[in-house]
This record gives structure tokens, sequence and C-alpha cells, in this order.
């Protein structure tokens, strides 16, 4: 299959709380990242990059309404944060304007982090369940 990488991630979902409030924050910066939204049903939404879906996918699902009082917690078991990789430094300032204009809560405005990489420059968000995602340029790493 040319164009695939392999061993890349395919897809990801996630189980979010409150659908629509979740789709408030991940719709805004998924298009920017240039997604493209392909599904937007009641149960679930879905995001695709890349042409003829060969890139990656994310989506959105509705939990079981029994558990959607069970708050994220970023250091149990399971995800601790979702990371996407920026073309330029300018984008991770562009993705932080996009940011504060939806009203999206930024856990740490773009700022270098030399510990990570030395030239590792990133905002950190999260989404309405406490889900950390970052947005990273760190062309000398992976």
């Amino acid at each position: 299959m040319s164009g695939v990488s392999h061993g890349a991630f395919h897809h990801i979902d996630l189980n979010v709380s409150d659908l629509a409030a979740s789709r408030a924050v991940y719709g805004p910066v998924l298009a920017f990242l240039g997604y493209t939204m392909v599904k937007d049903k009641p149960e679930g939404c879905e995001w695709d990059l890349g042409p003829e879906g060969r890139g990656a996918s994310l989506g959105l699902r509705q939990c079981d309404p029994a558990l959607a009082g069970h708050a994220h917690a970023r250091y149990a078991p399971g995800l601790h944060h979702l990371a996407w990789r920026a073309a330029s430094r300018a984008e991770v300032d562009d993705l932080h304007r996009l940011l504060i204009a939806h009203g999206i809560t930024v856990l740490d405005p773009p700022a270098s982090y030399p510990d990570y990489s030395g030239d590792y420059y990133a905002v950190f968000f999260e989404d309405p369940d406490g889900m950390k995602l970052e947005l990273v340029h760190a062309p000398g790493w992976i």
C-alpha cells in the first residue's frame, strides 16, 4: 500500500462524557490541523486526516451514561495525553490563539521545553473531560 506508514497509528477513539462539549473543542482543533469531519451522529463523530482515509482518524464516542460521572485521571492507567505534530513554531502559536478564541482551556501557553529536546516547542490544553492535549513542534525529536 503506497502512502501508508507501516506502524503509524490508524485511528484513536476517545470516550467522552458530553459529546457536544467535546465536539466544540476537538472540531476547531482538528480542522486547524487539516482533519475533515467524516461522521457526525448523536452517538459519536469522527475526523480523518490525509487523502482517501490513508492518514489517521480520531473519533469521539459518547460514553455510557452510567459511567459519565467517572472523571479522567491523567496519572491513572490509561491515556496521559495526546500530542499532534506541528509544522512550525508559528503553527503552535496560531493554535494557541485559536484555543483562546474558542474558550478552550489552555494548561500551558506556547513555550520551549529543552528538557524534552533542544528544539521542543509546545502548547498544552485540555478537553472538557480533563484529557491533556498538545501541539508540538520538535523537528530534532522523532
